[in-house]
């Protein structure tokens, strides 16, 4: 299956990673946010799926551009870009009404959402890759 050309666009993953960071931006000045799920640690959870995602946009970003082209090396950069990211979330949020910020267990999550969404965003990239090179080899 070849995936859409779109998706080997670096511009396209620093777009959204970009517009990853001003939702939650926008996420944390809320005053209080609806939870689906109410069991403990639900929005640890949420933090990290939530900065999964982000790593994912920041990693492919890097990586199809043909920046860190280590995996280590894009790992690493990741992580901090999320941690840097969690850090200064956490710090907003103890400006906004209603809200606590300053969780260092929210900030671990975020750091640990960074590291999974790295790895899960290097597995992506070998389909990615792989499918354009199958995909040229076949021409």
């Amino acid at each position: 299956m070849k995936p859409p050309r779109f998706l080997m666009i670096p511009l396209f993953w620093r777009l959204l990673a970009v517009v990853w960071v001003l939702v939650l931006w926008w996420l944390s000045s809320q005053s209080s946010l609806p939870s689906p799920a109410k069991f403990e640690g639900v929005d640890k959870l949420e933090h990290a799926i939530y900065f999964a995602t982000g790593g994912v946009c920041f990693l492919l970003g890097l990586r199809l551009a043909g920046f860190a082209r280590q995996p280590v090396t894009a790992i690493v950069l990741t992580v901090l870009f999320c941690a840097l990211v969690g850090g200064i979330d956490e710090w907003h949020q103890t400006y906004t009404p209603g809200r606590s910020g300053g969780d260092v267990w929210d900030w671990t999550a975020d750091t640990l959402g960074g590291f999974v969404g790295a790895l899960l965003a290097l597995a992506g990239e070998r389909f990615l890759t792989s499918a354009e090179t199958t995909t040229s080899a076949a021409r």
